[in-house]
């Protein structure tokens, strides 16, 4: 997707997305490790800088690494943040990054904010969450946000109206199955708990809820 029109889209896709970053950057920095002043924080899939604004808002003593494999994201976050915000930026995986910065596993905290959700879970979802984990020092929280396929079976007939009434309303026309053609791939809780225990972290926590997208706080084991 072009960086122009990523925000304006994921306003109108997700309830609340005007607060997602505000929220992720709270929870994070309320956390055991990256509350500490000048904590390291590592956020993947950076996209067009949200959750990077707002870090630097709440928590301007924080040390922020950015990563996206896209240059365009990486550009227009860069573009948005301006000049003079010290951010060590990096257009790479997470699964690079870790392999190539020897600094890679000290970090207090991260945020992944809708990136899971666009891996196929064919390994790469796995591979992901492992390198996340690899990036963290033992105890540290990792915020999780992504579109998770619903567990209430039995409410999966009215979520599925309100999801199209909200996307109508929101003045867009994009139903759930047509999701799937964007190149997204969510998986429930149950899946997401196997993942995230097999990469190194405890169960999730949920957090936050809007229809179908998902907030979790991750603690890597020790």
């Amino acid at each position: 997707m072009h960086p122009a029109g990523y925000d304006r889209l994921q306003s109108q896709v997700i309830p609340g997305y005007g607060s997602l970053a505000r929220l992720a950057v709270a929870l994070l920095s309320s956390s055991p490790q990256a509350q500490i002043e000048g904590s390291s924080v590592l956020v993947a899939g950076c996209g067009t800088g949200a959750e990077l604004l707002e870090a630097v808002a709440q928590r301007p003593d924080w040390r922020l690494t950015a990563l996206d494999p896209s240059d365009e994201m990486l550009q227009a976050s860069r573009d948005r943040l301006g000049e003079g915000v010290p951010i060590r930026w990096h257009q790479d995986t997470v699964e690079g990054f870790v392999a190539a910065d020897a600094e890679a596993g000290g970090y207090a905290g991260a945020l992944s904010v809708l990136v899971l959700q666009s891996l196929p879970d064919d390994g790469s979802k796995l591979a992901y969450l492992s390198a996340l984990a690899q990036c963290l020092q033992l105890g540290a929280q990792l915020v999780l946000v992504d579109l998770m396929r619903s567990s209430l079976t039995s409410l999966e007939p009215q979520l599925d109206a309100a999801w199209d009434r909200f996307q109508r309303a929101s003045g867009l026309d994009l139903t759930r199955d047509q999701l799937a053609s964007e190149g997204l791939h969510p998986i429930g809780l149950a899946r997401l708990t196997s993942l995230v225990n097999a990469a190194g972290f405890g169960d999730p926590a949920r957090v936050f809820q809007a229809l179908g997208f998902e907030g979790f706080l991750l603690q890597k084991r020790g």
